[in-house]
C-alpha cells in the first residue's frame, strides 16, 4: 500500500509561517526551522508588547500632567487629590492632552484642585 502523506495541510501550514515571517531577516525568514522560532518569538513579544503600551502612555500622560501642574504651581500628587475632592471626573489622557493643547483651561483645572485642597 502506499505511504499517504496529507501534503496539502502541510503545504497550507509551512506557507502560513513563512507567510508571518514576512519582513524578517536573513535566515529566519526562509528556513523552516528559524521561521518557526522567530514567529513565536515575534508573537510572544507582540503580545507582552502590547500590555506595555498602555504603561508606557499612562507614564507619559502622568509626565506631562506632573510637568504642567508644576507650571502651575501644584505638585502632580496634590493636583490629582485636589480633583478627587472637588469631584472632577477627568482622566490622565484627557489631562495630559489639556495641557499641552490648551494650558489656560488646565491652569483652571489646577486653581479648581487647590480651592479643593484648602476648603
Amino acid at each position: 500500500m502506499v505511504r499517504a502523506t496529507n501534503a496539502v495541510a502541510t503545504h497550507r501550514r509551512k506557507k502560513r509561517l513563512l507567510k508571518q515571517a514576512k519582513g524578517f531577516v536573513g535566515d529566519r525568514k526562509n528556513h523552516l526551522r528559524l521561521t518557526s522560532d522567530a514567529v513565536m518569538s515575534a508573537m510572544a513579544f507582540n503580545y507582552k508588547h502590547r500590555k506595555q503600551k498602555k504603561r508606557d502612555f499612562r507614564r507619559l500622560w502622568t509626565v506631562r500632567i506632573g510637568v504642567a501642574a508644576k507650571i502651575n504651581g501644584i505638585s502632580y500628587s496634590r493636583l490629582i487629590n485636589g480633583l478627587k475632592k472637588a469631584g472632577c471626573l477627568i482622566n490622565r489622557k484627557m489631562l495630559s492632552e489639556m495641557a499641552i493643547r490648551d494650558p489656560s483651561s488646565f491652569a483652571a483645572i489646577a486653581g479648581t484642585a487647590k480651592q479643593a485642597l484648602v476648603a
